[in-house]
Order: C-alpha cells, then structure tokens, then sequence
C-alpha cells in the first residue's frame, strides 16, 4: 500500500505547523519526507505542553510518517550534507524567513546547483516583497491583516475577533501540499523543476474571497462597513434551543419552507420580507431572530428529529470531547488509535482523501529528534566513519530522549 507519492522523496527544512503539516499531508500520501532539525533541541514545536512520553502532541499531530535527521545547518559539514540529501530529492520545503534560506547556502540556486529538476517550496507569513516581508509572523497577524479577524466579528464595524484555531497556518499548509504535487505533475510534463511560493498572507486573503468579499468584488459598488456582514450571505448563526445549541441553515426556497413548517410558523412563506432568496439576505437580521426565537421552544434532541424530517441541513454543536466519539464520525473511521513507542496509546486523525487505485500504509509515528540521522546520512553516501565524526562534533546527533 505504497500511496498515490510513492517514490516522492522530499526534504523537509520547516517548522511549526504551516510547513511540517504540508508536508505531512503528503506523507501520508506515499512521499518520503526527510525532516532536518537542529541538533539542539529540533522543531519548536517538539517543546511546547501538552506532553507525553518526550512528545508533545502538537509534534505528533504534524509530523507523522516523517524521517528525523539532525544537521546543524550553519556548519559548514551540515550544510553539506544537507545539499547531499537534495541530490536524490524531489521537493525541497522551507519556511524561514525571507533571506534566510539564502544566508544560509539553502536558496534555490544552491538547491538547484545539486538537483536542477527539484521542486523548490518557500512559505513566508506576510510575502516574498514589501515592508512587510522581513517582519516576523504568527497566526493571529495574519488574521488581523487579511480580514479574517473582521469577518469574524461579523462586520467591519463590529469588534473583530480571531478565529480560535491558526486557520492561516492550516489552509497555508493544504494549499502548499496541493500547489507542490501540481509542480511535481507539472515536472513530468516539462522536465523542469519550478520554484513554489506562497505566503500565509495571500493564502487566506484567497480563502476569505470565494465567499466573504462579496461586497467589495464589483469595484466602484463596494459595500458601506456597516453592511459587511450582509456579505457573508451563506453564514447563519448557532442558535440556542431549550437545552443545548444547534447549527440549522436555510437558504434556499425548500429548505426555507421546511424550516417554516418544522418550527410551525407556515406564516414565514407569506410575509414578504422573505419571499425570495435575495429579500431573506437582505432581511436576514429579523430572518435569524425569529429563527432563534422559534428553536428555544424545544430541545436539541427534538429538534433534530423535526428538521430532519422536512430535510432542513442541520446539525448539533458539539463539544471537542463529544466530536471524536460521534456516530458519523465513527462511520466515516476518521479518527485513528496507535501505539507510539514513546508516547504510548493515542489518538489522530486520519488523512481526510483516500485513493482507491493506491491506498495508504497505517501512518508510522513521529520520530525521535534523530532517529533517523545515522540511517539517512548512510543512504547519502556516508561513511559509518564519518557518521560517528559529524556526531561527535555535534553537527549532527543520534537518538535524543527530549526533555519533558
């Protein structure tokens, strides 16, 4: 069960979540992913709470199915042997900041110098060019700078708020995964490599457009800021019932009338103000509040019974505890249980694709920082020799117990 990547081999020079997650998307796909870490204590994201065994979760969670190889990459022995490891690669995935990679011998010429087909990724936070692209970066500026924060607070004259999750990070890492495997199909078109960049900025300012810009498409009409909101035209709100909360969406003329019928107000299909998709949009303040004034009438239970059968789309608000264990969740088998040798029992999420001409290996654990090293840097060429020098002298190192 090799995946759909199978013979992909990249090399992993990211951390925290934006790129190891892109590249985990596509090591659960088949690829070979090699990720380098500094000797001295890798990935950041290795040190945070949330711990067991020597890992943290976030760790876990973002870097399954991956090689763990150490080089001090400012040494001039582990630049090397990086540059070594790029010779049989097909993707070469960094995220540090603007300039740096270069500063470092790892820019796309050096890369390229050793493997002139590679598919050369930069991530960055805020872009490539500008003021803003040496600045440094974390999920909540980008928030705040794409509009994100704004369109959560649900206008542009409300109080803004951070969604809670590093959205950025996340939608950055699928769109890397996706845009590296088009360069690579693009590759067996043309024979050339090509050099993928993306920034979490443009990423999410592309995200929010397919659906919550409506106002501000047709230039020279750009919605007034207190009618920000009425630019998110599929958002409804979570309502509260008599005993818990619920998502019910009604948008189109059916589901309309059997939102009507199941809450018992047959008199919504005959007031005017909602008499059509466009006249429910722009009266959707008063829409919404009968709406909510109808479902605290029953429970969430019940009411799921109702809608369900005048097939109106809705669903029960669940709490993370109650999410994993619930009986779609179940049927779909999306959550996994796996021994780790370190951390013991715990609990992912599956790769959300499956392919059913190339299916998937059970996902291996995250490893050890250095588990890998004396293994990768054999397959590179190296002797045992000078495998045990580059250890020595700490440019590289074997297996560490992290530190809880």
């Amino acid at each position: 069960m090799p995946g759909p990547l199978n013979g992909i081999r990249i090399i992993d020079a990211t951390t925290m979540i934006s790129g190891p997650l892109a590249t985990m998307i596509m090591a659960d796909q088949g690829a070979e992913v090699i990720k380098i870490e500094h000797p001295n204590g890798g990935d950041h994201s290795r040190q945070v709470a949330g711990r067991r065994g020597g890992f943290a979760a976030s760790f876990l969670n973002n870097n399954r199915n991956k090689r763990s190889v150490t080089l001090n990459l400012k040494d001039p022995r582990g630049l090397e042997a990086a540059l070594r490891l790029c010779e049989g690669a097909d993707v070469f995935v960094q995220n540090f900041r603007p300039g740096v990679a270069e500063r470092l011998g790892l820019g796309e010429p050096a890369i390229r110098a050793v493997r002139s087909d590679i598919i050369y990724a930069s991530i960055a936070g805020f872009g490539f060019e500008g003021d803003w692209a040496g600045k440094p970066v974390y999920d909540p500026l980008v928030q705040a700078l794409s509009g994100l924060a704004s369109v959560q607070g649900g206008a542009d004259i409300a109080r803004p708020r951070l969604v809670r999750t590093i959205l950025p990070d996340k939608v950055t890492a699928i769109q890397a995964s996706q845009a590296i495997t088009a360069a690579l199909f693009a590759r067996t078109q043309t024979g050339q490599g090509s050099h993928l960049t993306l920034s979490m900025l443009d990423t999410v300012v592309a995200f929010l457009w397919s659906s919550d810009m409506a106002g501000y498409t047709f230039i020279g009409d750009e919605a007034a800021p207190d009618e920000g909101a009425q630019a998110q035209s599929f958002v409804e709100l979570i309502y509260q019932t008599k005993d818990s909360w619920r998502a019910v969406s009604a948008h189109t003329d059916s589901t309309w009338s059997g939102l009507s019928a199941a809450v018992g107000r047959p008199d919504w299909l005959k007031d005017p103000r909602f008499s059509s998709v466009a006249l429910r949009e722009i009266n959707k303040p008063e829409r919404l509040a009968l709406t909510q004034e109808a479902l605290l009438q029953d429970t969430t239970v019940n009411w799921m019974t109702r809608l369900t059968a005048k097939d109106v789309p809705c669903a029960p608000v669940l709490t993370r505890a109650e999410m994993y264990s619930h009986p779609q969740v179940t049927a779909n088998h999306t959550i996994l249980e796996l021994d780790h040798p370190q951390a013991g029992r715990i609990r992912q999420a599956r790769a959300p694709a499956r392919f059913s001409a190339s299916p998937v290996a059970p996902p291996r654990p995250a490893r050890r920082l250095g588990e890998d090293t004396r293994a990768v840097l054999h397959e590179a060429g190296y002797s045992a020799y000078d495998i045990d020098t580059l250890i020595r002298s700490g440019v590289a190192t074997d297996v560490q117990e992290s530190i809880e």
